[in-house]
């Protein structure tokens, strides 16, 4: 039997290394859901008991996992649905693709059964990428790139996919003018880092403060044992923005907790009182249960310099990854003395020396 476009569809999925899908059946999708049926189920469609759902499942799944959340719906009225969860991920800064079927080609235009203009639908949420896939061997480089590009830029990206084009035999692209080819799956990243001088001028504001609070989001889930090396050199206590909830254990002795409206009294008196503020990863909105303005020296870390200096007034702005900036800043932190109930012997396991890259910083917390 030939393969399908909407095999396809799920072959790449698999390639991908994407485990479930989040939907709900619909005329306008039969072709795919019929081929999870030709592959056995791989990936899982999950089927939720309405499309909202399914985009906030594929949110949930990718706030947690870290990888891209897939959701899967209809036109029309499937499409219109998902539009609540697709923004909860893009304001969010989480990986969505959403792959959404339309009226057959051949009806477009004619005011057909749940025909609806999907492109100007979802041009805002996935404003990042959108494509409409009209022809089978479009389907690779439109698929992959929706990927790529979700992963990439922590995004919402959305492929639109015809609901006769989703039973057709699939075509690959050739390698003749107007086709587009596509690469095999891949992840690149870099790593970002401010300049030396810059990151000189944090290490200073930091060193020059007394009682110094932390405020870390889901850009420093990745630097939790950087985020704890800084705390203790600095003798720092530790917020967490919600999106950050995982970045450390509430168990550590210098983590107050939660932050905002549903935040701790710990944690609101540390803001209160702190003359340095030091923001990792986190656009937190209430800037009212931050310090407040003028009262507290402060430095932030995020690799988007469009939310640099956005909810409070910070002295230094260092565009980069949470993890690099924080190991580079970690040498010039001057070791302050231990806290009260916690070992010398436990600075010194998280100050790390050899991983902060400075024996000068291993000698300090001896």
């Amino acid at each position: 039997m030939a393969e399908t476009v909407g095999d396809q569809v799920l072959r790449q999925l698999r390639e991908w290394d994407v485990e479930q899908v989040f939907g709900y059946p619909g005329d306008g999708i039969n072709g795919l859901v019929a081929a999870f049926g030709e592959a056995d189920n791989r990936p899982r469609f999950i089927q939720s008991r309405h499309e909202e759902m399914s985009a906030f499942q594929a949110v949930g799944y990718a706030k947690f996992s870290g990888n891209v959340g897939v959701c899967m719906a209809t036109s029309g009225p499937g499409a219109i649905h998902l539009l609540n969860g697709l923004y909860d991920a893009k304001l969010d800064h989480v990986p969505v693709v959403a792959i959404v079927g339309q009226t057959a080609r051949t009806a477009m235009g004619g005011s057909y059964q749940q025909e609806v203009d999907l492109q100007a639908l979802l041009s805002d949420v996935a404003s990042d990428y959108l494509v409409e896939v009209n022809a089978a061997e479009q389907l690779p480089n439109a698929l992959d790139r929706a990927l790529r590009t979700a992963w990439g830029e922590r995004t919402v990206t959305a492929v639109i996919i015809p609901a006769d084009l989703q039973e057709q035999e699939y075509q690959p692209p050739q390698h003749e003018f107007k086709h587009v080819p596509s690469g095999p799956p891949s992840t690149p990243r870099s790593v970002v880092l401010p300049p030396e001088d810059e990151i000189a001028r944090a290490a200073e504001v930091l060193n020059a403060g007394e009682r110094v609070a932390i405020l870390v989001g889901q850009g420093a889930r990745n630097a939790a044992h950087e985020v704890m090396q800084t705390a203790e050199l600095t003798s720092a206590g530790v917020a967490k923005a919600l999106l950050g909830k995982d970045v450390l254990s509430d168990e550590l002795p210098y983590v107050t907790g939660a932050i905002g409206l549903l935040g701790t009294r710990p944690t609101y008196e540390m803001m209160r009182d702190c003359d340095t503020l030091l923001i990792v990863g986190s656009n937190m909105p209430y800037s009212q249960f931050l310090p407040e303005f003028g009262r507290a020296r402060a430095v932030q870390i995020d690799l988007d310099p469009g939310v640099l200096g956005m909810r409070y007034p910070t002295e230094v702005n260092l565009v980069g990854e949470a993890k690099a900036t924080l190991r580079a800043c970690c040498p010039s932190c001057n070791a302050r003395t231990p806290r009260r109930g916690v070992p010398v012997s436990s600075r010194a396991s998280l100050s790390g020396g050899t991983r902060c890259g400075s024996r000068r910083c291993s000698r300090r917390n001896r």
